[in-house]
């Protein structure tokens, strides 16, 4: 297998923690090439790699250090960042240094990095998550909203029941994606209250202006293998990002679908002008002085 499988960097300042990660790869095949700062990534890079994992700080630099070498260098490679720090704590980093992001401290961690280093190293690239530029930001729009009031509030729920009427689908959603969590505000047709962010599509859809659809689940390479969605029985997904005042992506307001589902240029244009309610009655509450922490 090891054959089949490209190499892959592992940068990690702490021996304990390097050393556990490469343990988990070589099980699953993979050759790798230990790291220990920025430097060592540098000198162990050469087209047979096909996957940087690396930590957020290191002693020569961090974690956009290591991503820039990569992409100045062999831009098809992917990186992961994998460490204890959450996305808020995370040094900035341009647009086009977003990489793939797996938490050390979930359960499972070094099961969940192999399957994202796997389906990246193949160029299958389901992603644990992506992080917006602009993360801290948008964490700290999204804390000034008192999430348990908005979830009582009858106007996001009348507004979710309309939607699965109006496209004829199974569930429909307002969802504010956190930290490590989306919560759902409203949620018509199923009994929702959370989805862990590294299981959820919306976390890619706060990246975009663009309602994003995903016609097939099962047939997407990002997320064919997130069981969470199986289980949840999400076939077909369209989402609208909604944002604040300032541009901060909050969340979005999605559609889901038993079956898999195609969605027309003028249903795209009806959920956009859904998501516009949602921000519009976020703005009002935030004028009144309700809805905020």
């Amino acid at each position: 297998m090891r054959d089949e499988l490209p190499a892959v960097v592992c940068v990690d300042a702490d021996e304990g923690t390097r050393t556990a990660t490469v343990e988990a790869l070589e099980t699953a095949g993979f050759e790798v090439r230990p790291c220990d700062s920025v430097g060592a990534a540098e000198a162990a890079m050469d087209d047979s790699v096909g996957c940087v994992v690396t930590t957020a700080a290191l002693s020569d630099g961090g974690v956009f250090d290591v991503v820039a070498l990569v992409r100045d260098r062999y831009p098809d490679c992917a990186c992961v960042l994998f460490t204890d720090e959450p996305p808020a704590d995370l040094p900035r980093g341009g647009r086009d240094q977003v990489v793939e992001y797996v938490p050390r401290t979930v359960p499972g961690a070094h099961d969940r990095l192999v399957d994202v280093v796997r389906a990246a190293a193949t160029e299958v690239t389901q992603a644990a998550y992506p992080i917006p530029e602009n993360e801290t930001e948008r964490l700290a729009a999204l804390e000034s909203y008192d999430v348990d009031e908005l979830a009582a509030l009858d106007t996001f729920e009348r507004l979710t029941a309309l939607i699965t009427a109006h496209f004829d689908i199974d569930v429909a959603f307002v969802g504010l994606v956190g930290a490590s969590e989306e919560r759902f505000v409203a949620c018509e047709g199923a009994n929702w209250r959370t989805l862990s962010r590294e299981d959820t599509i919306c976390t890619h859809t706060i990246l975009t202006d663009d309602v994003m659809v995903v016609e097939n689940v099962q047939e997407d390479p990002r997320f064919a293998a997130v069981d969470r969605l199986e289980e949840l029985d999400i076939r077909s997904y369209a989402g609208a990002r909604i944002t604040d005042e300032d541009g901060n992506a909050l969340g979005a307001v999605c559609c889901i679908h038993g079956e898999p589902r195609s969605y027309t240029r003028a249903e795209r244009d009806d959920l956009r002008r859904f998501a516009d309610e949602v921000e519009e009655q976020l703005r009002l509450r935030r004028r009144l002085g309700t809805g905020g922490s």
